[in-house]
């Protein structure tokens, strides 16, 4: 199933006429602080392909793994393992927590095409031991679970475009210093994994 992130989309056509240029994501790259566990995770619950791993020095005088995942499309998400007295090991891997942040401002998504490809991920997840939160907030469906480094990641499925009036509106709300909050609200369910998460069952 496609995983690509969700900033990858075809460029909108409109877009396109106007002379804008592709620029999706080549790559998004994080610290890992367990090498095994973050493999475990991406390639077996969250189905993503081991492509490339490089090997080479650090600045300071150590060395590193940078290690990549092709996501489905030829994006991909790749992490560091590294080893150098210079840099603190283990790193502070957690992207929201790591910096004083709630889990869930932080995070990476990725594109689920439909909602049969949304509950698939899912379910992968959740037999795999990763409790899965699922949220509809109105014009997409999202469900969110932590991987081993403490990073919140996401797949989601766009559930219909945007309106000219959102896309106007979304103007204003930006610059606005008490706008009012989105109507409906998100609905929330919880799914619980079935066990302990894959990357500690051996651990």
């Amino acid at each position: 199933m496609s995983g690509r992130l969700l900033t990858l989309g075809q460029v909108p056509e409109r877009l396109r006429e106007k002379g804008t240029l592709e620029m999706p994501y080549h790559h998004l790259a994080f610290a890992s602080h367990n090498t095994e566990a973050t493999d475990c995770f991406y390639r077996e619950a969250m189905g993503f392909t081991l492509s490339k791993v490089e090997v080479g020095p650090t600045p300071t005088g150590g060395w590193s793994k940078h290690f990549f995942y092709d996501t489905g499309d030829g994006s991909m998400i790749a992490f560091w393992e590294i080893h150098d007295e210079q840099i603190p090991s283990p790193p502070t891997t957690a992207i929201s927590t790591g910096l004083g942040l709630p889990e869930w401002v932080n995070h990476v998504a990725f594109d689920a095409p439909t909602r049969e490809d949304l509950d698939e991920h899912r379910s992968r997840l959740n037999r795999n031991g990763y409790d899965v939160l699922e949220v509809d907030h109105g014009w997409c469906i999202s469900i969110y679970m932590q991987d081993p480094n403490g990073i919140m990641v996401e797949f989601c499925h766009s559930t219909r475009e945007f309106t000219a009036e959102e896309v106007a509106e979304a103007a204003v709300l930006l610059r606005a210093t008490e706008p009012p909050a989105s109507s409906p609200p998100p609905s929330v369910r919880g799914f619980a994994g079935e066990g302990q998460p894959l990357h500690l069952r051996s651990a």
